[in-house]
């Protein structure tokens, strides 16, 4: 009998290969009735089972069963153009996701999957069952193929593949050479923007970015999109990516990014993705420098968005915050001028389904997404598709993901602001003193306070998600930043005669911007990123508390951001569903910068008793980065808001972080460098 995580791997593998061409490097034939064969192949039903199913190990049998009806997906054609920010496509998804959802048990649905895959969309197909595998309790123990090994080719400069297909079609496996993927491909040096390249085109970003929305979809049923404190998640997740990137420009010279708040003014940055589509051979549309948003009417991509409906959905958000009151659908008045507002807000702006009157507040953030993407052909004229920031999975390549993300945080700060600062019982915990705090190279004899950063070439399999090509490994590889491991080391003393528990949250803030002058503290403050948060046990007296920079709640490793099966994968795990969300290691740190940029490192231990929402266990293979993607069907782990103690504004008196933090025993800054060497270093 095939186990679940053969039988969906298979089905996710190589995605428009037909499910008859056997899958699993050739080891696994599905045996298909003629019933579930498109009308292209069943006239060789016979003789493609004998041609494709003679050498295979395993072979999985499918019973004959109702067909079922999948018109609703015909909003997408098989090698068209799938998005999650087309409403008509959402639509689709959405219903797919619950057909699946639907099905009894994981033999139901895998017979359902394999009729489905030939005929409908592969991308849509991959995030419909991806997301139904998820959020099923009877097959948490399929891995979810990352989408780099489903769809390279959203990654990958497109003069890779054809020396992949000639190494694969004249080497044996065993010979087979790496073709490296060149760094910052997309422009010269002549661009300011691509100083920061490395940074946005980073592949484990993209796909921290697209299985943060696996797990927490804007559409669907609401059993995958109801889930605690997601609309906060979503302000929160994104917050702190536009903050990170910007601390990124300030170490490279560059100032912080715009926010694209007045949508009719010419946009400067131009950006050409060098992405072709496997799919139908299109490449990703390129935007030319100084181009103008304007209204989309795409009847055939069922996208229609006018300026005009943009400008009445923002001025509604801008009055409910204003006002501290939103409107619900049904006329009930809903406050926002509490600890609940943020969650309110983020699904009114995502917009997710969950927003509480999704007619009158619209779909502003998405749509954004929609006219940026279409910024090139907004009615078709051309017939071109859509560009990077059209599509999911490619969007934070772009640098105008982050101007429309930086104003989308501006309206969540527009309404942060209006909450009011964090007492002193808010922010101290009484009897608990950091007395020391220091970060340091895991290496003998390393000074404090001095971290590392540095290229890092890795490698990655790309042969599971090139179709129509040899079997076996096709490797690629790649270079991107990293740091070296540290260790963070701090002195509590706990001045009672009982034990306390707290929370240690760790920051890391810039202190200065790009041209290195000293950044004001109301600026340092809206980009403090978090590094990790822990719950610590204090003994009375003196605790050396120590935690090495690889145990974040933050991040996930290498191996399960870019799915080393054999590295992060054991049988009837959970690692490669909701647990592969998080934020990828190797980009913890910011690069700092040769000569040695210096970055406030901040710890606050918080009472847990007021942190507390439920217990769990930090060390479960699942709860290693809740603090982005929360904990699998519990409540968020932490009874903070998001972002706290940075997430509100404060006294104007204060002047810096270390005034901040100056009056509370249980908090301490300590100034850390960060060199940044310009070598490239293997992966070992």
């Amino acid at each position: 009998m095939t186990d679940n995580n053969t039988l969906f791997r298979g089905l996710l593998q190589k995605p428009y290969e037909p499910t008859f061409v056997p899958k699993s490097d050739g080891k696994l034939y599905y045996d298909l009735p003629e019933a579930y064969l498109t009308d292209q192949y069943r006239p060789f039903g016979g003789t493609l089972q004998s041609r494709f199913g003679a050498n295979a190990e395993r072979r999985v049998p499918f019973p004959n069963v109702s067909l079922p009806d999948l018109s609703f997906a015909d909003v997408v054609s098989r090698r068209g153009h799938f998005s999650v920010f087309n409403a008509a496509h959402r639509r689709a998804a959405s219903s797919l996701i619950q057909l699946f959802l639907d099905q009894p048990d994981p033999a139901a649905l895998s017979a359902l999957a394999a009729y489905a895959r030939d005929r409908l969309n592969a991308p849509l197909f991959q995030y419909a069952l991806a997301i139904a595998l998820i959020h099923r309790d009877d097959t948490r123990d399929v891995e979810i193929p990352s989408f780099l090994e489903l769809f390279p080719d959203r990654y990958v400069d497109p003069a890779v593949f054809p020396l992949l297909r000639e190494e694969g079609s004249l080497v044996d496996r065993g010979n087979r050479r790496a073709i490296d993927i060149p760094r910052n491909y997309t422009a010269s040096d002549r661009v300011d923007e691509q100083r920061v390249a490395y940074w946005r085109e980073d592949v484990g970003l993209s796909l921290h970015h697209w299985h943060w929305h696996l797990v927490y979809p804007s559409s669907g049923p609401d059993r995958v999109v109801r889930k605690d404190r997601r609309g906060e998640l979503f302000y929160h997740m994104h917050q702190q990516t536009i903050a990170r990137y910007n601390i990124e420009r300030f170490a490279n010279g560059l100032p912080r990014t715009v926010s694209f708040a007045q949508l009719r003014e010419p946009i400067p940055e131009a950006y050409f993705p060098k992405i072709i589509r496997s799919s139908d051979g299109r490449a990703y549309s390129c935007r030319y420098a100084n181009q103008l948003m304007a209204d989309v009417n795409r009847t055939e991509d069922q996208s229609t968005v006018k300026i005009a409906d943009m400008d009445v959905w923002i001025r509604r958000i801008f009055e409910a915050i204003d006002s501290g009151v939103a409107q619900t659908s049904n006329g009930d008045r809903v406050q926002l001028n509490n600890k609940e507002g943020i969650d309110i807000l983020g699904d009114i702006l995502e917009a997710s389904t969950l927003s509480i009157n999704f007619d009158y507040y619209g779909d502003y953030h998405q749509n954004g997404h929609v006219m940026l993407g279409y910024i090139h052909d907004p009615d078709n004229t051309y017939l071109e598709g859509v560009g990077v920031m059209g599509d999911l999975t490619t969007t934070m390549r772009d640098p105008l993901f982050y101007r429309w993300h930086q104003h989308i945080d501006d309206i969540f700060v527009r309404h942060k602001q209006r909450l009011p600062a964090y007492t002193a019982s808010d922010l101290a915990f009484n009897d608990v003193t950091v007395d020391s705090f220091d970060v340091q190279l895991n290496r003998p004899n390393a000074p404090k306070n001095t971290l590392l950063t540095f290229w890092q070439r890795s490698q990655f399999d790309l042969g599971t998600g090139l179709d129509f090509v040899p079997e076996g490994n096709l490797f690629v590889t790649f270079t991107h930043i990293q740091h070296a491991p540290f260790t963070y080391r701090f002195q509590v003393t706990n001045r009672t005669d009982r034990n306390k528990r707290g929370t240690a949250r760790l920051f890391l803030g810039p202190k200065v911007n790009e041209l290195r002058q000293t950044l004001p503290f109301r600026d340092q403050r809206r980009h403090m990123v978090e590094l990790d948060k822990f719950m610590v046990d204090l003994r009375p007296g003196t605790n050396s508390i120590v935690r090495r920079s690889d145990q974040s709640n933050l991040t996930i490793p290498y191996e399960r951001t870019f799915r080393n099966i054999a590295a992060s994968s054991q049988p009837g795990t959970e690692v490669f569903q909701f647990c592969n969300c998080g934020w990828p290691n190797h980009m913890l740190l910011p690069k700092g910068s040769p000569d040695g940029l210096e970055y406030d490192f901040f710890v606050l231990i918080s009472d847990y008793n007021q942190d507390r929402v439920e217990e769990f266990d930090e060390n479960d293979n699942c709860n290693d980065a809740h603090m982005f993607c929360g904990l699998r069907d519990r409540r968020f782990p932490d009874a903070r808001s998001m972002g706290y103690p940075f997430d509100r504004f404060t006294p104007s008196s204060v002047k810096s972080l270390q005034e901040f933090s100056r009056p509370y025993g249980n908090m301490r800054t300590v100034p850390v460098t960060i060199r940044f060497t310009n070598t490239v270093i293997a992966r070992t």
